[in-house]
């Protein structure tokens, strides 16, 4: 349950987001969980082919364990990408900026 409550989740932002910028052009998966989980991916975008969505499962399964790449049909409207962040070294590159006095 804990995985429907949480794709029920990014589904909500999705579409919120949406509505906010009058569409989408892209979407992109990054982090721990949006980088290796093919499934709650595929679970956060079930039954948003309204906004233009097609995932394609395979692609989408290509992708878990932090593989880079479109997880979208070549006919969606809304590219979907999977891509790969460095977490740790963004905070750690922000921690240098600050002990120097710079803005991150």
């Amino acid at each position: 349950i804990a995985l429907e409550v949480f794709a029920y989740r990014i589904k909500k932002y999705i579409g919120a987001y949406a509505a906010a910028m009058g569409g989408l052009d892209a979407l992109v998966f990054t982090g721990g969980i949006g980088e290796n989980d093919d499934q709650a991916r595929a679970m956060a975008l079930e039954g948003l082919e309204f906004l233009g969505i097609r995932l394609d499962p395979e692609r989408n399964r290509e992708t878990a364990g932090g593989k880079e790449g479109p997880i979208s049909t070549p006919d969606s409207k809304v590219q979907v990408w999977v891509i790969p962040t460095n977490e740790e070294l963004v905070i750690a590159r922000d921690t240098v900026k600050l002990v120097r006095g710079l803005k991150p």
